[in-house]
């Protein structure tokens, strides 16, 4: 009965530890790869991001040297934004194109991300607070 016992904990167990394995994975990619901190982040006044307000959206500084459709506000992601579904968000990461089907303007990459790397994207940032 013992070992019953043992093994059903660690069925409940592995579930969770991929959550956090897909979260960690998503970490990495959020901040070591995409560096989505570097606009999504506000930054204080020596220019420095302000990780305490970490991808809560800030206002970009940077411009192009051409006149071109530009983002001048990089939107909140921590914790999914309200305009996306975690389902929409996967899909965002993989394709490029928000819901309605529209791309957003740069300086935003049209990332094309694995499905596994867009779940685990999206489920850091559903991890974060708002």
């Amino acid at each position: 009965m013992r070992d019953l016992t043992f093994v059903a904990a660690l069925c409940l167990a592995i579930p969770a530890a991929a959550g956090a394995q897909s979260i960690t994975r998503g970490t990495y990619l959020v901040e070591r790869t995409s560096l989505c901190n570097d606009c999504h982040t506000p930054r204080d006044e020596k220019g420095q991001l302000d990780m305490s307000k970490s991808l809560q959206g800030a206002t970009l500084g940077i411009q192009p040297i051409h006149p071109m459709p530009w983002a001048e506000v990089a939107p909140p992601i921590a914790g999914l934004p309200a305009h996306f579904t975690p389902e929409q968000m996967v899909t965002f990461l993989q394709t490029g194109k928000r819901p309605d089907g529209s791309s957003p303007r740069p300086p935003m990459p049209p990332y094309r991300f694995s499905k596994e790397d867009a779940l685990a994207v999206t489920a850091y940032l559903r991890s974060m607070k708002h």
